[in-house]
Order: structure tokens, then C-alpha cells, then sequence
């Protein structure tokens, strides 16, 4: 083995686990919509909402608790609260207020812009340029979401859709912010203090919800409840925020262009939905974009 190889060989097993790292984060995420609506048989939207942050900001203390992890230096808080803002309070409960609305195929492939615009934002603030291909096959995907939004709603937005829109922006910025603190901390410690920067909200929002929406406790919607805090809020963002930092989050991010494939298929298993035809398609059609995004390089 010459020094060249042992050289590059660590660099591309780091990609290589990243890149695994990252997947695993797109599946556990790929549940996060099913889970939602589980949780909304016994939950309101906002109490949903508002106890999935705590209960995983519970997790998140804890966890910094038994690892003794000290506060963030205050160059860090900034992006800390991008990351609340973004992922832990916005996507949240403007996704759970579209699911009200419409079904969750429809936004699960609406959701497949978050790569495009999570690429945007990392652009913008790290300074990240992806190569022509790269954006001409992440654009391909967004164009794929687009018709197919306009295909099932007639020609116009609906309610869901501007829910949905609002979601991606704050998403992509949270995503974006935590990506890049990825590399400079533990991907799980930028979610835990993400989650705990957002907790007071969260608190507020928990305890008005819960006087002004009824609950019901079923083995279902506490079973939702359960998986979108401690998965789809925490442990799902230690493995998206590491594989993140290892390949960079414009490569990262269109690897949740499967997402949506991967929630039709989870909303038949565990929903019984039935998707328009046009969902798979669409699905199929941003899916097919993974390849050659992930092939351009940076």
C-alpha cells in the first residue's frame, strides 16, 4: 500500500459512512408523517406538536446530563436556534396542520423540495458551490414536485400547500444551520441543544393546547407520539446531522429526495391510504435525480 492509498482511504470510508449515516436518517424521517397522523387520533395538532418537543428535549437533557457536555460557546447559539426554529417548533407543527388537510402522500412528495431548498440555504450561508449538473437535477426534482402539486390541485395552491411551503423554508434552514454546526460539534449535541433552546416555546405551547384541544389516549396515537419524539425529533437527526457533516449537506440533502418513496409506502403498510396514481410517478420521478446529484461533484 503506497502512502497515496493509505491516504485516501480513510477519506473514502468517511464518505462512505456518511453517506450510510445520512440514509438511515431518510428512513427514520420517512416515517415521521404516518407517525404524525397516528398521533393525531388522540392529540390535537398543537399538542402533538408541543409534546413531541418536550418529550425529546427530555431525551436531549439527558443525554447531555450522562455525557457531561458543557454549553455551546455563544458563537454557536445563533445556528443553535436556527436549528429550534427550523426543526423543532416550524417543520413540526406546519406539517402537522397540512396532514389535517391532506393526505399523507401528497405531503410527503410536496416534501421532496426540502433537498432543493436545503442545498439553496447551505449555499447562501457556508458559501458551498455544487457543480451546473448537481442543480440542474435537484431543479429536475423540484419541477417533478411542482407539476404534480399543480396536477392535483387543479391549477392552484391549497391550504395544505402553503403550509407545506412554509415548512420547507424553515426546514431547510434549520437543516442547512445544523449542518454545518455538524462540523463543528457532535451532530447529536446540535439536536439536543436544538430541542432545548426550543423547549420554554414548547412548554407554552403544550400547556395551551392541551386546555383548548381534546385528547384521547389510544395505543395508537400514543405509539405516533412516542416515535415522532424520540425518532423523527432526536434520534433520527444524531444520524442526519453526522452523515451531514461527513459529505456535506448539498450531497446529503438529495438523499432525502427517496423520502417520499419510502412515506407512500409507509402510508399504504400502516395507513391503508391509497395514492393517486400520479404519486408514485412523481415519487419515481425525483427519486430517479438522486443518482445524478449524487454523482456531481462538488
Amino acid at each position: 500500500m503506497t502512502a497515496h492509498d493509505s491516504a485516501i482511504r480513510p477519506s473514502t470510508i468517511a464518505v462512505k459512512s456518511g453517506t450510510v449515516l445520512a440514509a438511515l436518517g431518510v428512513v427514520s424521517f420517512s416515517l415521521s408523517f404516518p407517525a404524525t397522523v397516528w398521533s393525531l387520533d388522540g392529540f390535537g395538532p398543537w399538542t402533538s406538536t408541543g409534546l413531541r418537543g418536550l418529550l425529546a428535549a427530555a431525551v436531549a437533557a439527558l443525554a447531555l446530563t450522562l455525557g457531561r457536555v458543557p454549553v455551546p460557546a455563544r458563537r454557536h447559539w445563533p445556528g443553535l436556534l436556527v436549528v429550534a426554529g427550523g426543526c423543532v417548533l416550524g417543520f413540526p407543527l406546519l406539517t402537522t396542520l397540512a396532514l389535517q388537510v391532506s393526505s399523507t402522500a401528497h405531503t410527503a412528495v410536496v416534501i421532496g423540495l426540502l433537498p432543493l431548498a436545503t442545498a439553496s440555504f447551505a449555499a447562501l450561508r457556508s458559501g458551498a458551490r455544487p457543480s451546473r449538473t448537481f442543480w440542474c437535477a435537484a431543479l429536475a426534482g423540484a419541477a417533478v414536485v411542482i407539476a404534480f402539486v399543480l396536477q392535483q390541485s387543479g391549477g392552484s395552491l391549497s391550504l395544505a400547500d402553503l403550509y407545506l411551503a412554509g415548512a420547507l423554508l424553515v426546514c431547510a434552514a434549520g437543516y442547512a444551520e445544523g449542518g454545518r454546526l455538524a462540523r463543528q460539534m457532535p451532530g447529536w449535541q446540535v439536536i439536543a441543544w436544538g430541542v432545548l433552546a426550543a423547549a420554554p416555546v414548547l412548554a407554552v405551547i403544550s400547556a395551551v393546547a392541551l386546555a383548548a384541544e381534546p385528547v384521547h389516549l389510544t395505543v395508537r396515537a400514543l405509539t405516533g407520539l412516542a416515535y415522532i419524539a424520540a425518532v423523527s425529533q432526536f434520534g433520527g437527526f444524531v444520524l442526519w446531522y453526522r452523515g451531514m457533516a461527513a459529505i456535506g449537506v448539498p450531497k446529503a440533502s438529495q438523499l432525502q429526495l427517496a423520502q417520499p418513496l419510502l412515506t407512500l409506502g409507509w402510508a399504504v403498510l400502516l395507513l391503508g391510504e391509497t395514492p393517486a396514481a400520479a404519486a408514485p410517478l412523481a415519487a419515481v420521478g425525483v427519486l430517479a435525480c438522486i443518482a445524478v446529484t449524487q454523482r456531481a461533484r462538488s
